[in-house]
């Protein structure tokens, strides 16, 4: 039997990245309205953003009663329009409005995932991260939340713990998870893979988006 030791027990910040969809944006997980809304521009993305009883990438494991309480009420932020995200992690347990750049728009499970999707707005953030998704940039999907944690005697294992709190996801540029990053493929399409991009042309980016 696997015996767990306390690592702390004051609440930090956890943070884990899932792909998205392979392949892309899951053209059959959108409804006809959105298909429509990305025939002129609009961008959904959708994918797994969570799982319980597996170990993660960060090698963490969130146990199903936890994390399906948290989505449980995570789902009625998002039946309420409020479920925004921001482009990058801030070291904060609150979400900024000023810095959201998506909505999630719809959470389900799949077994022990958490399947979701979002739409990327046009806020300022947003605009960014529509430009840094044509352009090519690694981007990834992320949960944020509150909690502490257990690890395993053997140190294999660590379990996050009942007093988990599910703040938001956010897009990151640097996920744990290799090989799961999104870049715009053809009209109104999303697909999973590596690319590199060069430094002056994200600053152009932010300078162009900035200076609009």
């Amino acid at each position: 039997m696997i015996k767990f030791i306390e690592v702390t027990m004051k609440k930090t910040l956890l943070r884990e990245f899932y792909a998205l969809c392979e392949g892309g944006i899951c053209q059959d997980l959108l409804t006809e309205r959105e298909k429509r809304e990305m025939e002129n521009g609009a961008l959904y993305m959708s994918g797994r953003l969570q799982t319980a009883d597996k170990q993660n990438g960060n090698g963490r494991v969130y146990p199903y009663d936890v994390l399906k309480r948290e989505m449980d009420n995570y789902m009625k932020i998002v039946e309420d329009d409020r479920a925004c995200g921001e482009l990058d992690h801030p070291d904060d347990s609150v979400v900024n409005l000023k810095n959201v750049s998506h909505l999630v728009t719809d959470v389900w499970w799949q077994g022990k995932d958490v399947m979701g999707k979002l739409k990327v707005l046009d806020t300022p953030s947003g605009r960014i991260l529509k430009d840094l998704v044509n352009a090519g940039v690694k981007l990834g999907i992320s949960s944020r939340g509150l909690g502490s944690v257990t690890e395993s005697s053997d140190g294999r294992t660590v379990t996050v713990e009942n007093d988990f709190q599910l703040i938001c996801f956010d897009i990151v540029s640097e996920p744990s998870t290799p090989n799961a990053y999104v870049y715009p493929k053809g009209e109104g399409a999303v697909s999973t893979r590596l690319r590199e991009v060069r430094e002056n042309s994200i600053n152009n980016l932010f300078k162009k988006i900035l200076g609009d």
